[in-house]
Protein backbone atom coordinates (compact mmCIF):
# COMPACT_ATOMS: atom_id res chain seq x y z
CA UNK A 1 0.00 0.00 0.00
CA UNK A 2 1.53 3.33 -0.91
CA UNK A 3 0.09 6.80 0.21
CA UNK A 4 -0.22 9.24 -2.76
CA UNK A 5 -1.12 13.28 -2.49
CA UNK A 6 -2.10 15.39 -5.39
CA UNK A 7 -1.35 19.18 -4.91
CA UNK A 8 -2.87 21.06 -7.76
CA UNK A 9 -5.51 24.01 -7.43
CA UNK A 10 -7.28 22.90 -10.60
CA UNK A 11 -10.06 19.97 -10.24
CA UNK A 12 -9.78 19.13 -13.86
CA UNK A 13 -5.75 18.47 -13.72
CA UNK A 14 -6.47 16.54 -10.20
CA UNK A 15 -9.17 14.45 -12.29
CA UNK A 16 -6.58 13.69 -14.44
CA UNK A 17 -3.80 12.38 -12.78
CA UNK A 18 -6.05 10.70 -10.55
CA UNK A 19 -7.27 8.58 -13.23
CA UNK A 20 -4.17 7.69 -14.45
CA UNK A 21 -3.30 6.36 -10.98
CA UNK A 22 -6.33 4.32 -10.85
CA UNK A 23 -5.66 3.07 -14.14
CA UNK A 24 -1.58 2.09 -13.18
CA UNK A 25 -3.38 0.11 -9.88
CA UNK A 26 -6.02 -1.54 -12.36
CA UNK A 27 -3.00 -3.16 -14.18
CA UNK A 28 -0.86 -3.82 -11.34
CA UNK A 29 -2.98 -5.90 -9.21
CA UNK A 30 -0.03 -6.43 -6.35
CA UNK A 31 0.00 -2.48 -6.22
CA UNK A 32 -2.81 -0.37 -3.94
CA UNK A 33 -3.07 3.01 -3.67
CA UNK A 34 -4.76 5.35 -1.41
CA UNK A 35 -4.80 8.99 -3.26
CA UNK A 36 -5.43 11.72 -1.44
CA UNK A 37 -6.57 15.86 -3.00
CA UNK A 38 -5.44 18.81 -2.57
CA UNK A 39 -6.41 22.24 -4.21
CA UNK A 40 -3.51 24.15 -2.30
CA UNK A 41 -0.28 23.67 -1.20
CA UNK A 42 -1.39 24.84 2.41
CA UNK A 43 -4.06 22.72 2.73
CA UNK A 44 -1.35 19.40 2.04
CA UNK A 45 1.36 21.22 4.55
CA UNK A 46 -1.65 21.61 7.16
CA UNK A 47 -2.33 17.89 6.79
CA UNK A 48 0.85 16.54 6.88
CA UNK A 49 1.69 18.63 10.29
CA UNK A 50 -1.69 18.36 12.08
CA UNK A 51 -2.68 14.49 11.01
CA UNK A 52 1.22 12.78 10.65
CA UNK A 53 0.51 12.49 7.36
CA UNK A 54 3.12 10.65 5.37
CA UNK A 55 2.44 10.23 1.60
CA UNK A 56 5.17 7.79 -0.10
CA UNK A 57 4.95 10.20 -3.22
CA UNK A 58 3.57 13.51 -3.42
CA UNK A 59 2.59 15.23 -7.24
CA UNK A 60 2.53 18.41 -6.97
CA UNK A 61 2.10 21.75 -9.45
CA UNK A 62 4.73 24.58 -9.30
CA UNK A 63 2.41 27.13 -10.44
CA UNK A 64 -0.34 27.51 -7.46
CA UNK A 65 -1.61 30.96 -5.76
CA UNK A 66 -1.26 31.50 -2.13
CA UNK A 67 2.29 28.93 -1.99
CA UNK A 68 3.97 27.63 -5.00
CA UNK A 69 4.43 23.70 -5.14
CA UNK A 70 8.16 24.36 -4.92
CA UNK A 71 7.78 26.69 -1.30
CA UNK A 72 5.88 23.92 -0.51
CA UNK A 73 8.44 21.21 -0.95
CA UNK A 74 10.80 23.30 0.97
CA UNK A 75 8.91 23.48 3.86
CA UNK A 76 7.86 19.69 3.38
CA UNK A 77 12.00 19.04 3.55
CA UNK A 78 12.29 21.08 6.51
CA UNK A 79 9.97 19.56 8.03
CA UNK A 80 11.59 16.15 7.23
CA UNK A 81 9.65 14.71 4.67
CA UNK A 82 11.27 12.17 3.03
CA UNK A 83 8.56 11.52 0.11
CA UNK A 84 9.45 11.71 -3.61
CA UNK A 85 8.31 14.60 -5.04
CA UNK A 86 7.32 14.28 -8.50
CA UNK A 87 6.70 18.42 -9.81
CA UNK A 88 3.67 18.82 -12.68
CA UNK A 89 3.92 21.87 -14.68
CA UNK A 90 3.78 23.65 -17.42
CA UNK A 91 7.32 25.11 -17.77
CA UNK A 92 10.72 24.10 -17.82
CA UNK A 93 11.55 27.08 -15.45
CA UNK A 94 12.38 25.86 -12.46
CA UNK A 95 13.87 22.19 -13.40
CA UNK A 96 16.96 23.76 -11.53
CA UNK A 97 15.35 24.90 -8.57
CA UNK A 98 14.61 20.95 -8.04
CA UNK A 99 17.92 20.15 -6.94
CA UNK A 100 17.45 22.34 -4.09
CA UNK A 101 14.39 20.17 -2.70
CA UNK A 102 15.59 16.86 -3.81
CA UNK A 103 12.48 16.32 -6.13
CA UNK A 104 12.65 12.85 -7.46
CA UNK A 105 11.24 13.85 -10.88
CA UNK A 106 9.91 17.14 -13.07
CA UNK A 107 7.36 16.57 -15.48
CA UNK A 108 6.18 19.19 -17.90
CA UNK A 109 2.22 18.94 -18.84
CA UNK A 110 0.26 17.83 -20.26
CA UNK A 111 1.27 14.65 -18.83
CA UNK A 112 0.51 11.36 -20.02
CA UNK A 113 -0.16 7.67 -19.34
CA UNK A 114 2.87 6.61 -20.39
CA UNK A 115 4.59 9.06 -18.66
CA UNK A 116 3.43 8.99 -15.17
CA UNK A 117 3.79 4.63 -15.72
CA UNK A 118 7.35 5.11 -16.05
CA UNK A 119 7.91 7.30 -13.24
CA UNK A 120 6.11 5.29 -10.91
CA UNK A 121 7.91 1.89 -12.03
CA UNK A 122 10.87 3.29 -11.50
CA UNK A 123 9.74 4.73 -8.03
CA UNK A 124 8.31 0.96 -7.12
CA UNK A 125 11.39 -0.82 -8.47
CA UNK A 126 14.14 1.41 -6.84
CA UNK A 127 11.55 0.89 -3.64
CA UNK A 128 11.69 -3.20 -4.21
CA UNK A 129 15.48 -3.13 -4.70
CA UNK A 130 16.39 -1.00 -2.18
CA UNK A 131 16.91 -3.76 0.26
CA UNK A 132 18.96 -5.68 -2.19
CA UNK A 133 21.14 -3.86 -3.55
CA UNK A 134 24.78 -3.48 -1.53
CA UNK A 135 28.17 -4.22 -2.27
CA UNK A 136 30.77 -6.91 -0.23
CA UNK A 137 33.92 -5.20 0.11
CA UNK A 138 37.05 -6.08 2.21
CA UNK A 139 38.07 -3.47 4.41
CA UNK A 140 40.86 -3.85 7.16
CA UNK A 141 41.15 -7.38 6.41
CA UNK A 142 37.08 -8.31 7.30
CA UNK A 143 34.30 -8.68 4.33
CA UNK A 144 31.60 -5.87 4.91
CA UNK A 145 28.51 -5.28 3.14
CA UNK A 146 27.63 -1.68 2.37
CA UNK A 147 24.09 -1.10 1.23
CA UNK A 148 24.51 0.92 -2.07
CA UNK A 149 21.81 3.83 -0.99
CA UNK A 150 24.00 4.76 1.42
CA UNK A 151 26.87 5.33 -0.53
CA UNK A 152 27.27 9.56 -0.95
CA UNK A 153 30.23 9.29 -3.16
CA UNK A 154 33.81 8.12 -3.74
CA UNK A 155 36.75 9.98 -3.03
CA UNK A 156 40.38 9.29 -4.01
CA UNK A 157 43.41 10.44 -1.65
CA UNK A 158 46.72 9.10 -2.15
CA UNK A 159 46.83 4.90 -2.60
CA UNK A 160 43.35 4.71 -1.16
CA UNK A 161 39.77 5.76 -2.05
CA UNK A 162 37.15 6.56 0.44
CA UNK A 163 33.58 6.25 0.63
CA UNK A 164 31.64 8.48 2.44
CA UNK A 165 28.29 6.69 3.32
CA UNK A 166 24.80 8.70 4.63
CA UNK A 167 25.53 7.90 8.09
CA UNK A 168 28.68 10.20 8.14
CA UNK A 169 31.13 6.88 8.06
CA UNK A 170 34.27 7.00 5.77
CA UNK A 171 35.68 3.73 4.79
CA UNK A 172 39.07 3.19 3.09
CA UNK A 173 39.56 1.19 0.10
CA UNK A 174 42.64 -0.40 -1.01
CA UNK A 175 41.22 -0.41 -4.77
CA UNK A 176 41.31 1.47 -7.79
CA UNK A 177 38.65 4.56 -8.43
CA UNK A 178 38.50 2.56 -11.68
CA UNK A 179 37.91 -0.78 -9.80
CA UNK A 180 35.23 0.69 -7.71
CA UNK A 181 33.43 2.50 -10.91
CA UNK A 182 32.98 -0.66 -11.76
CA UNK A 183 31.45 -2.58 -9.34
CA UNK A 184 28.94 0.53 -9.67
CA UNK A 185 28.07 1.00 -13.37
CA UNK A 186 24.77 -1.54 -12.85
CA UNK A 187 23.93 1.43 -11.01
CA UNK A 188 22.58 4.02 -13.00
CA UNK A 189 22.37 6.82 -9.85
CA UNK A 190 26.48 7.10 -10.04
CA UNK A 191 28.51 9.19 -12.31
CA UNK A 192 32.66 9.41 -12.71
CA UNK A 193 33.34 13.38 -12.05
CA UNK A 194 36.74 13.69 -13.26
CA UNK A 195 39.75 10.87 -12.33
CA UNK A 196 38.89 11.42 -8.26
CA UNK A 197 35.49 11.45 -7.43
CA UNK A 198 32.10 9.06 -8.06
CA UNK A 199 29.24 11.09 -7.32
CA UNK A 200 25.53 9.00 -6.15
CA UNK A 201 22.93 11.61 -8.28
CA UNK A 202 20.59 10.41 -5.47
CA UNK A 203 22.60 12.28 -2.91
CA UNK A 204 22.96 15.43 -5.01
CA UNK A 205 21.86 18.80 -2.65
CA UNK A 206 22.91 21.43 -5.41
CA UNK A 207 25.18 21.80 -8.24
CA UNK A 208 27.20 24.62 -9.52
CA UNK A 209 29.66 25.35 -12.73
CA UNK A 210 32.21 25.44 -9.59
CA UNK A 211 31.06 22.86 -6.74
CA UNK A 212 28.52 19.64 -6.32
CA UNK A 213 27.29 20.17 -2.88
CA UNK A 214 25.75 16.28 -1.46
CA UNK A 215 22.93 16.36 0.95
CA UNK A 216 25.30 15.20 3.75
CA UNK A 217 27.26 18.69 3.37
CA UNK A 218 30.06 17.33 2.16
CA UNK A 219 31.45 19.69 -1.77
CA UNK A 220 33.34 18.60 -4.25
CA UNK A 221 34.80 21.04 -6.79
CA UNK A 222 34.05 20.30 -9.90
CA UNK A 223 37.28 19.89 -12.37
CA UNK A 224 37.65 22.12 -15.52
CA UNK A 225 34.73 20.57 -17.91
CA UNK A 226 33.28 18.24 -15.79
CA UNK A 227 30.13 20.20 -15.13
CA UNK A 228 27.90 20.07 -18.54
CA UNK A 229 28.61 16.54 -18.64
CA UNK A 230 27.31 16.54 -14.74
CA UNK A 231 24.85 18.47 -15.25
CA UNK A 232 23.71 16.62 -18.49
CA UNK A 233 24.08 13.39 -16.46
CA UNK A 234 21.21 14.76 -13.81
CA UNK A 235 18.52 15.78 -15.92
CA UNK A 236 18.75 12.62 -17.61
CA UNK A 237 18.48 10.58 -14.36
CA UNK A 238 15.55 12.61 -13.38
CA UNK A 239 13.91 14.07 -16.14
CA UNK A 240 12.03 12.53 -18.76
CA UNK A 241 13.21 13.69 -21.85
CA UNK A 242 16.79 14.07 -22.31
CA UNK A 243 16.68 17.38 -23.93
CA UNK A 244 18.99 19.94 -21.73
CA UNK A 245 17.70 23.61 -20.63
Amino acid sequence: MYRIALCDDEEVELDKTEQMLNCYEREHAEIEFIIERFLNANNLLDRIRKKNYKPDFIFMDIYMPEKSGMDAAKELRAMGNSGRIVFLTISREHALDAFSVEASQYLVKPITEDMLSSVLDKFLQNLNEMSRKYLLLRIDGKIQRVVVSDIICCEAQGKLQYLYLSDNIRLGLRRTMTEIYKMLTSYREFVRVGVAYIVNLEHVQSLSTQEVEMDSGKKIYLPRGSYHPLRERYFNYYCESSEIL
